[in-house]
């Protein structure tokens, strides 16, 4: 279901009260979406507090690996996280134990054929490098491309992209890195899952009660089937590498446009 298209990017100021008090579910990523420059700010942090704290479900979807995952089920006022692009959700339950839910699709990323792409990437692409954060991966592999330095130009990230859907896998590019996995799944069907199963979401009813804030070329698939969906300024950047741009956009880039968007629906909510 896509509703989205080239027209979206209207100003999040024009969220109506009506629209606003239909949302019940605040999906978002991370990286320079939540984050700026790499750091989780006071403003965008606080954001989160606010939204948990006036009953919305608040769950990030991420790229980032299981091990940054658990933390921030316990530690976050997150109802879950979805990571490595839809391979998991992690949420605490009763007792503060930790709960996963994996997709039957996913697929270890110690299997032997994306092992051979990633080396294919790393010899073909002499300035690529694994992610730091490979260590506490589970499912995919994370090209590092704009995390550190040097900052490569995307289209050195278009090229690792190219390498490992030629060679049969899954990838998508984020601000940061180029993420690889075998396995049919994705942020949406991952978190639809996980909205229906423990939240009873219909996604045949109840898409508008969705929005998911993004920033870059892997949300495009939470841009083309959440109608509500919203993008940071910052998202601008990739304009031309996404088809189906969200409905909303915020002024402010990065944690400060997410703080923007909770701030204007929290507002739109009380009117």
């Amino acid at each position: 279901m896509s509703t989205t298209t080239n027209a979206s990017l209207q100003p999040i100021s024009s969220l109506s009260a009506e629209e606003a008090r239909t949302i019940r579910y605040i999906l978002m990523d991370i990286d320079d979406t939540l984050t700026t420059d790499g750091k989780l700010s006071a403003e965008s942090y606080a954001a989160l507090w606010k939204l948990h704290g006036a009953g919305l479900v608040v769950i990030p979807v991420t790229g980032r690996p299981a091990g940054w995952c658990d933390l921030i089920a316990r530690e976050w006022p997150v109802d879950g996280v979805v990571g490595e692009n839809g391979a998991f959700v992690f949420w605490e339950g009763e007792g503060h134990r930790l709960a996963a839910l994996t997709h039957p699709d996913a697929i270890p990323n110690s299997d032997r054929r994306l092992v051979a792409l990633r080396d294919q990437v790393l010899a073909r692409v002499p300035a690529a490098r694994l992610a730091r954060d490979q260590f506490s991966r589970l499912y995919d592999i994370a090209i590092d491309f704009a995390e550190e330095e040097p900052v490569l130009p995307l289209s050195t990230a278009q090229k690792i992209e190219a390498i490992f859907e030629q060679g049969g896998a899954h990838a998508k590019i984020s601000s940061i890195h180029v993420n690889a996995w075998l396995g049919e799944y994705d942020k949406v069907s991952m978190a639809i899952h996980y909205l229906a199963e423990r939240f009873g979401y219909d996604d045949a009813h109840d898409a508008a009660s969705v929005v998911f804030v993004g920033d870059s070329p892997n949300d495009e698939p939470m841009f083309a089937h959440f109608p509500m969906a919203c993008g940071v300024a910052n998202l601008l950047t990739y304009r031309e590498l996404v088809a189906h741009l969200p409905r909303f956009v915020t002024s402010r880039r990065s944690g400060a446009g997410f703080s923007e968007f909770a701030r204007v629906l929290l507002d739109r909510r009380a009117s």
